[in-house]
């Protein structure tokens, strides 16, 4: 049994930066950059207004000023602002030559001639100088970035419209027991639905990562090792859940064996998710993960989210929030570093969710992330500050 800071680095160590390619920018949210991002222009690419006013001249402002013209978004202004002149002028439109400064409609009025009086004490120029937020070759995006909404308009703003990204692996997923029944049916006498194999699939959806489901392995050594074939030939990482643990049915570990799959652990000290078996070869990856399904989304969220994103050159940090605990906390053993289901108050406090154990996935329901809890801790006390790993 290994602790969980000693697998995660295998993992990360074993894990092949696949390649890269082209993609349209409308498809790229959650890929990973494979190149820098630079503007093809000046942003603003023109000196702007901030506001609906007038464009004219500071030193002008107390005289009055005669209309030129309007200049509404999107049209090049025709005339130069000179001596005791002003254009009127919308939000975002392109400032005229001669004009330093843009005064509020708010702040003026019109005189019986037509002309323009500035009615305010003073103003501020209230225009956004041409390349004030980015200037043309400046670097917008970094290499192994996680694209983002914000990131897609960004793209879009610079006319990086077929970004170069890492390619995505891709994933299988299997889960193993004679007990287990798809979610449509009725589970017979011993028998339980199978849960693990669409919770992995919504893990790996929200990662926006392609994945395929390949059934239910039955507990016998030739069908395992079959099944198992079937999604490495297909994919580049095989997610499995059950067959991993001491039972006489637990094949899982021999059948990798077997298969001449090198097996990098088998166990690792957290809890849940204890029987965990990592396993590799020729840049293809199995995770056997536990049976039961609060341990295998948490080890999913533990060690597969890294190492999926360490093939995309993506460095994961799960996001943590650092709050003091609402009441005391306490466990009987302290051999593993312990993952525990919390809320997270109206008032900022964390709470424990009420947790039965590993097969208890409902509790994950009422949960806003996990708290770790170290080797050889036993108690937590109220009002101490933890970081909570947020799901």
């Amino acid at each position: 049994m290994i602790e969980y800071e000693d697998a995660l680095q295998k993992v990360l160590q074993a894990a092949s930066i696949k390649g890269v390619e082209q993609i349209d920018f409308e498809e790229s949210l959650n890929r990973i950059l494979a190149e820098d991002v630079r503007s093809d222009i000046d942003m603003p690419p023109f000196p702007k207004s901030a506001m609906d006013g007038y464009a004219c001249r500071m030193e002008d402002l107390r005289n009055e000023l005669e209309v030129l013209e309007v200049i509404p978004a999107g049209r090049t202004p025709e005339r130069k602002i000179g001596m005791n002149q002003c254009s009127k002028i919308m939000t975002g439109s392109m400032l005229p030559d001669g004009a330093d400064c843009v005064v509020m409609v708010e702040q003026t009025k019109e005189t019986e001639n037509g002309k323009i009086i500035f009615t305010g004490e003073k103003t501020k120029s209230n225009f956004v100088p041409r390349g004030e937020d980015v200037k043309r070759n400046d670097l917008v995006i970094e290499r192994s970035t996680l694209i983002k909404p914000q990131h897609i308009a960004v793209l879009a703003s610079v006319g990086s419209t077929l970004p170069m990204v890492y390619q995505q692996p891709r994933l299988g997923i299997l889960s193993t027991g004679d007990e287990l029944v798809e979610p449509a049916m009725p589970p017979g006498r011993s028998q339980i639905r199978n849960s693990n194999a669409y919770q992995l699939l919504a893990q790996v959806e929200r990662m926006r990562l392609p994945a395929k489901y390949f059934g239910i392995v039955s507990d016998d050594e030739d069908h395992s090792r079959r099944m198992i074939e079937n999604a490495l030939n297909e994919c580049d990482v095989v997610l499995l859940t059950g067959g991993v643990s001491m039972g006489d049915f637990d094949f899982i570990p021999a059948v990798l064996g077997k298969m001449g799959i090198e097996i990098i652990f088998k166990s690792v000290a957290v809890q849940p998710g204890r029987p965990t078996v990592f396993a590799t070869n020729a840049q293809k990856y199995v995770f056997g993960l536990p049976g039961n399904p609060v341990s295998s989304f948490n080890i999913f969220e533990l060690l597969v989210k890294p190492a999926l994103y360490k093939m995309m050159d993506y460095q994961f940090e799960a996001l943590r929030i650092r709050l003091p605990m609402g009441t005391a906390y306490k466990r009987n053993k302290s051999r593993r570093k312990s993952y525990l289901p919390v809320k997270i108050s109206a008032s900022g406090e964390v709470m424990p969710v009420e947790y039965h154990g590993s097969a208890h996935v409902h509790a994950l329901v009422f949960a806003d992330g996990l708290i770790s809890i170290p080797i050889g801790i036993t108690e937590l006390k109220k009002g101490e500050m933890v970081d909570v790993r947020q799901i």
